[in-house]
This record gives structure tokens, sequence and C-alpha cells, in this order.
């Protein structure tokens, strides 16, 4: 084997082990080790983007960092978190009405990241406080989690909304949006490169694209967030829309912010990529309503079964057995109070030829003013592990899902911010069935969950965040896909075919 072939075997290892913002470990339902082609190895940096929380002024913000423990990282490394510049909202780019949020608050970070296996917290309040870009690397960077959550105490979107800081990329899509009269939502865009990125935003309502107002791409300069008004970029008020955020160059973080002006309101992350089947993990059982809205990019209509896996098995929710998607076009239905009294998740599947399509759910607890709004959209599975930080002993529910066979799950809470030791249970989750568990605890305070499959089917998983004021039942929803700790690395074998 020559240099150049060796040299070039080295570089494809480093690079799947370093790469930043994108490398994660492949989905897999029974949390072993990828095929004998390929092993894996931790990742040596990641990246993270938070978006600014709020434009009220009695917010009041808690971040949690975490880091779960990983097999065969080193003893160096670490982590930070960074305000980005904040853009106005009414300047060139940005089409809202808030102005500018940044400055304030520039140079003080929000939190420092303690080694991994316990949490760190830190706080904010105001309508001032911007955008974060984190980076970790090191023993700091497989599975690094920081959740953002923050209530509102009145006014528009009051009430608990909540948001996993998530890496940049290059493609996303919200179905679930609105411009409606009532609602204010925002996509949040935030640059983490050197380089300017060009973002490219597409509405897609009841009767397909939504005419805008931007003719060209969105620029977001580097180290920057701009939030992006819905309402701005159309005048068609739309109920339930998609929204699509393409980048033409560069990389962006994107999150949706949607919120009712008397309901409540919370952030709308990306949903999982286009698929011909969904899984929608963790509504609440004391949901009051749930609205399914669902879009298809490509040229063909689909047709899905809708199926609600309970504790006790899949059931088909009466007068909703089937949606119809057509291409280019957003749809909703009403399901209502689905999960009557049990917890449940929603899961799609093509009625006959599989049709690429996304989907989210809107989510309501309480009623008339006493009413909150959350939203769930379809997400991957856990993979090897899935992390969700901001836990507390009382207000956090862990939702398990297995659509296809039955699984073997390990969750573990790790220590408290508070102290305490980390606590694992292992859970079995029947086929078709979605359990709501009572997750360990072992910690003091604010804690951390892995959530980890052993053996069995795929698993999916979400976590909620439930606290009431004033009677208004807060609650916040985050699903819990891979936490990119482990990047498979292909096995390099001696070929001296190459040299021939």
């Amino acid at each position: 084997m020559n240099r150049t072939t060796l040299s070039l075997i080295a570089c494809t290892v480093a690079l799947a082990a370093v790469t930043g913002f994108a490398a994660f470990d492949p989905p897999a339902a029974s949390g072993t080790s990828a095929a004998g082609s390929a092993t894996e190895r931790p990742v040596e940096r990641t990246g993270l983007l938070c978006p600014a929380p709020s434009f009220s002024d009695i917010a009041d913000t808690a971040y949690t960092s975490f880091t779960p423990v990983t097999r065969g990282t080193g003893s160096g490394g670490k982590a930070a978190l960074e305000t980005a510049a904040e853009q106005s909202a009414d300047g060139k780019g940005g089409k809202g009405g808030k102005g500018s949020k940044g400055g304030a608050k520039k140079d003080k970070a929000v939190l420092t990241p303690k080694p991994p296996g316990t949490p760190a917290l830190g706080d904010t309040s105001g309508s001032d406080t911007p955008a974060l870009i984190g980076t970790a690397d090191g023993k700091y960077a497989p599975g690094w989690t920081v959740q953002e959550t923050t209530r509102i105490a009145a006014g528009t979107g009051s009430g608990l909304q909540g948001v996993t800081c998530t890496p940049a990329d290059t493609d996303f899509w919200f179905p679930g949006a609105s411009t409606a009269k009532g609602r204010t939502d925002y996509v949040h865009l935030t640059n983490p490169d050197d380089g300017a990125a060009v973002v490219d935003i597409k509405l897609y309502g009841k009767g397909g694209a939504v005419k805008t107002t931007v003719a060209d791409g969105i620029t977001v300069p580097p180290h920057s967030s701009e939030p992006v008004l819905l309402s701005t970029l159309t005048d068609d008020a739309q109920t339930d829309l998609t929204v699509h955020v393409g980048v033409r160059s560069g990389r962006v973080g994107a999150t949706v912010q949607a919120q009712d002006d008397a309901g409540g309101g919370d952030w709308l992350p990306a949903a999982a990529d286009p698929a011909g089947s969904l899984v929608l993990p963790g509504i609440p059982k004391d949901a009051t309503d749930v609205r399914l809205v669902a879009f298809t990019p490509g040229d063909d209509d689909a047709d899905l079964k809708v199926r609600l896996a309970s504790p006790n098995g899949s059931i088909t929710p009466a007068g909703n057995e089937t949606v119809h998607v057509k291409a280019g076009m957003t749809s909703a239905v009403d399901l209502g109070p689905v999960t009557r009294g049990e917890p449940g998740s929603l899961i799609l599947t093509p009625t006959d030829k599989a049709v690429p399509v996304v989907a989210a759910l809107r989510v309501v607890r309480g009623k008339g003013s006493a009413r909150e709004t959350a939203y769930i959209p379809a997400t991957a599975p856990v993979g090897r592990r899935a992390t969700a930080a901001d836990n507390s002993a009382k207000g956090t529910t862990l939702s398990l899902t297995a659509p296809t066979a039955t699984a073997t799950v390990k969750v573990t809470a790790s220590a408290g911010s508070d102290g305490g030791s980390p606590a694992t249970k292992t859970y079995t989750v029947k086929a078709g069935t979605s359990q709501d568990i009572s997750a360990p605890t072992g910690g003091k305070g604010t804690y951390a969950l892995t959530v980890e499959p052993v053996s069995g089917g795929p698993v999916y998983a979400a976590r909620t965040l439930t606290g009431s004021s004033d009677g208004v039942p807060g609650f916040t929803i985050q699903t819990l896909p891979s936490d990119r700790g482990l990047v498979a690395v292909p096995q390099a074998d001696e070929d001296l075919s190459v040299v021939n």
C-alpha cells in the first residue's frame, strides 16, 4: 500500500470522527454496534444553535447544558455558548417588526457547561436575550444537549415554551405554522459560520404555494441571528401552513416560534425528513384538542392510515381512519381529544403506495382562556441514544413508543444540578404501544435523561415538561431523536489492487 492510499484512509477516519454540526450515528433499533464494516467512535466536535427565546419583557428563560458520559472519549475538551449578533427584524432580509434585540447581553455567558454527567444551569429574563451559538469538543462533544425553557406570564404566547438547541443544516420543513389572525409566528434563522448564509423561505397553504413578498433570498450575516415574521411575508392569512426553509449558500439553524394571542404557544421544531411512514410521539393523556397538519412535497398525493398507539395497543381514531394529502398542499385534520384520558402517539403509514410526507401535531391542554398549546413534529427514532436536559422530579413525563416490534429500553437519570447519583431502569415497550414511564431519579435538582434502546424494534421518544400558573396548564413537548454522540467510521482494509 503506498503513502497516498494510507493518507486517504487516515483522512476518511479523521473526517468521520471530527465533523462538527452534522456527524451522528445512523438510527438503529437495538442500540448495538454498527455493521461489521464500520466501528463507532464518539464525535469529537459538536455545534448547537439556540434561538432568541422571546420578545416579551416578562419572559424568564432557563438554560440547561448536559453531556452524557460516553465511553472512548479522552480527558480533554471544552464547551461554550456565545451570543449571536441579533439582526433587526425590520432590516434588510428580516421582515418582522420588533426591531433589534442585540447588544445588552452580548458579552455575558448564559452558563458554563460542566464535565460529562453533570447538568449546568443558567437563566436570563426580558426581551433582549439573544440567540446563542454553541461549540463543544473533546469529551464535552458526544451527545451534548442544551435545553432552552421560557415562561411567559401573560400576553401573546403566554405559558411554557421549550426547545432543544439544534445543529446547523440546509433544509427544514415546518408543518403547523400559521399566518391567521391572532397568531404571531416567527422563523428564527441563526448562522454560526464565518460567511453569510442566503436562505429561501417558501410557504404552502391549503391551496398550494402561497405568494410571498420576498423576491430574493434572505441574507443572514456571519455569527448572527434573524427572526422573520411570517405574516409579513404574505397578505394571505392561512390557518395551517407548511414552511420550507432552504439554504442557498452556507448553513443555518432554523426553528419556528408559534404563538397565539389567546391559546399560548410553543416552539415548532423542524419535522423529520419526508418519509412514507411517520411517528409523532408523546401526546399527553389530558389533551383537549389535537390537530394534525401534513404536507407532501412531491408530485403525488398521499393516502395515510391513522393509528393511535396507546398503552394497550394501537387503535384507529373514529371518523379519522385515513387522511388524504394532496401534492403540494397543506392538509389539516382535527382529531379532537383523541387520547381520551390515556397517553398516546400518532402513527401514520401509507394505505397503499408510500409517498414522502412531513407532519406535525398541534396539541392543546385546557379549555377557554385556560388553555395552552405545544407542538409535536414527526421525528426520527432514538437510534443509539437520545438525551433530554432540564428535567425535575415533578413535572417531567417521558413517553416511549414501539410502533412495529416490542423493544427493551434503558433509561438513565443523571446526577442532579444539586448533587446526588445517577439512576438507571430498564423498561419493555410492547409492539404497537406508547407508554408514559416514571423515569428514575437519583439526583437532586435539575437532571438529564438518556434513553438507550437495548433490543427489539425501533423506539421513538418525547419528553413533556409541565408547570401550571394561575390555572393555565403550561406545558412543552420535545421529541428525542439521536443525540448525535457516536459516528460510524468505516473499517479500512488493505487492498493491494490500488497500486497495480
